[in-house]
């Protein structure tokens, strides 16, 4: 491993020991698993183009991510935190409330959240609705919308008479992870909102349609499948009954072993993510700890590969490895703030 010295001392709210300080010379991210491939594409060529040390990476999950990425700063503490939603404010507050007050957002691109399954079993074409009823805790009674009952659906066949007659058994991420979180505001929520009862709900008791809207059933339905999602692509080819929820970038490179479904007639695609018709697209992002730059060596060399085009273009090497670029003019004024490490403000 090269080596850097560590010049100077954190300057923030939380005191660290020079012991500490010159215990590392390499930057350490943390965070989300569908952000990972792309971070660690970067790492490698970072490490190999400069004189830096690779950067150590984690797959923590979003949620993970963001909170080891809060807890404070100094050297013990994450540099840099991947995330395939954005920070929520209560994230936001916690890192203000440890010291970390400056943070730069950078959104590196658009995802998919595909619902796939083995290349040997049926195809599906869901709709937002179909997949809220599945997987849903509690659903509409089909006798008197008004009325919510726990989930008795047990095929998706009884879902939708139109699909399989399989039992509904989906492996997904846990809720630690932001693809959960995506998938429960853009799928569930999706197809939670056509139902009148449950639309007017939202403006009388927003608390209860968000339970309502973003529960997932935990009756064995919904298996939560942790944050490897080469784990779950594993399980879908030994079980072609199964569906699975992970990025595009997983589907599409295990293209030879899994296929996604349609979902409101869509399939997902590079195409149909990047122009927005595919129904559960979402952006991707990293965050910044800007105390840590000028301290931890190479955190903005770090940003300035992760954000050139060579490496986040339409031609660019994350492109081959499944991520959507930003529209061009996106991409530039991103590349800017995040080159000049312009702190956020608080997201809302």
């Amino acid at each position: 491993m090269k080596k850097t010295l560590i010049a100077a001392s954190i300057a923030g709210a939380m005191a660290v020991s020079s012991q500490a300080m010159a215990a590392r010379d390499y930057i350490y991210i943390v965070g989300s698993s569908t952000v990972f491939p792309f971070a660690t594409v970067v790492a490698e060529t970072f490490g190999k183009k400069t004189n830096f040390n690779t950067p150590k990476i984690e797959s923590t999950g979003s949620g993970g991510g963001m909170k080891l990425f809060c807890e404070g700063v100094g050297v013990e503490h994450p540099d840099i935190t991947n995330a395939s939603r954005r920070m929520k404010v209560s994230e936001f507050e916690k890192c203000q409330e440890n010291g970390v007050a400056d943070i730069t957002e950078v959104v590196i691109g658009y995802d998919g959240i595909a619902i796939a399954n083995a290349k040997s079993a049926p195809e599906f074409d869901l709709t937002l609705r179909d997949i809220y009823l599945a997987l849903a805790k509690d659903v509409p009674n089909p006798e008197n919308e008004e009325e919510l009952i726990a989930n008795p659906y047990k095929t998706w066949k009884d879902v939708n008479p139109d699909l399989p007659d399989v039992e509904i058994e989906v492996l997904g991420p846990p809720p630690t992870s932001g693809t959960r979180d995506a998938f429960a505001e853009l799928a569930m929520e999706g197809g939670c909102k056509t139902f009148d009862s449950i639309k007017a709900m939202k403006k009388e008791d927003k608390k209860k349609y968000k339970a309502v809207c973003h529960g997932i059933r935990e009756d064995g339905a919904y298996v939560e499948a942790g944050e490897n999602d080469n784990l779950i692509v594993q399980k879908l080819e030994k079980n072609p009954d199964a569906l699975g929820v992970f990025g595009f970038s997983f589907l599409d490179q295990n293209a030879d072993k899994v296929k996604g479904a349609k979902i409101d007639g869509i399939e997902p695609t590079f195409d149909t993510i990047s122009d927005g018709s595919y129904p559960v697209s979402r952006s991707l992002y990293f965050y910044v700890k800007n105390a840590h730059v000028g301290t931890i060596p190479g955190i903005e060399e770090y940003v300035t590969e992760f954000t050139s085009d060579t490496a986040w273009s339409e031609d660019g090497y994350l492109a081959d490895k499944g991520l959507i670029p930003l529209h061009d003019d996106m991409r530039g004024e991103m590349a800017k703030n995040a080159q000049s490490l312009t702190p956020m403000s608080s997201p809302e």
